[in-house]
């Protein structure tokens, strides 16, 4: 079996399991999108994921999207690039005209630099509200309690599209955890929604990678971020 017919493979075996975790939720397998990341995948490797039909590619680090952008700007096809990993400020102004979805809106400093970057650009941004669900000090993103008392600060941003919020289970915790932490994340989301201005959607939810995204689904995300389940024995 060739590298592309493994992928390809991998592709579908995938999107059964986004079809089957959207069914056990009462959805269908359109409302949620797959991004691929690609962060530890070579450029020739992201290519094949664009052929074999997934668009959508997600990247951790500003640099590592930098770098596949350039190497992949004449492929055929409109690639969507989402930008899921922490963004320094000073990446803001290279970053932004790449991406098409921000994920980790994880402070207002940064959501700032971000708005300011937007009107430079004349183009609004889309963006997702960071939650730090698992209170895991390590990661990044707004504490749940603080984010009622943010959105009259995020409504000044004019040129932030925030469509949602993005979240991680813990690191340590198996799949019970991971659920009660995306129900949590699925919960805040759907009271902010009762309370916040309507220019802010809050629509997507971004949670679930590869360890738990069909529990994921099942808890409301619209976008999971795949990358080992998609890359399984193509990558050493």
């Amino acid at each position: 079996m060739t590298a592309s017919e493994r992928l390809i493979e991998n592709l579908a075996a995938v999107r059964r399991r986004i079809s089957d975790a959207a069914r056990h939720s009462g959805r269908t397998a359109d409302e949620i999108t797959l991004v691929a990341v690609t962060k530890y995948v070579p450029a020739e490797l992201a290519q094949q994921v664009v052929a074999a039909g997934c668009s959508t590619l997600g990247e951790n680090r500003p640099q590592g999207l930098w770098a596949k952008a350039e190497s992949l700007k004449n492929s055929p096809g409109q690639i969507h690039w989402h930008l899921i990993g922490h963004l320094q400020r000073n990446k803001v102004p290279r970053t932004l005209p790449l991406v098409s979805l921000l994920h980790s809106g994880d402070s207002l400093r940064l959501l700032q630099a971000v708005n300011r970057a937007a009107a430079e650009l004349n183009r609004p941004m889309p963006v997702l509200l960071e939650v730090n669900i698992s209170g895991d000090a390590t990661k990044h993103g707004f504490r749940p309690a603080e984010m009622e008392t943010a959105l009259p600060n995020l409504t000044a941003l004019q040129w932030l599209e925030i469509r949602g919020l993005m979240g991680m289970a813990s690191r340590e915790g198996d799949l019970l955890q991971a659920r009660r932490e995306f129900t949590a994340l699925r919960e805040l989301r759907d009271r902010l929604q009762r309370v916040a201005p309507p220019q802010l959607t809050l629509r997507e939810l971004s949670m679930g990678m590869s360890g738990d995204f069909e529990v994921a689904i099942e808890e409301g995300a619209t976008l999971v971020r795949i990358g080992s389940a998609l890359f399984e024995g193509l990558l050493e």
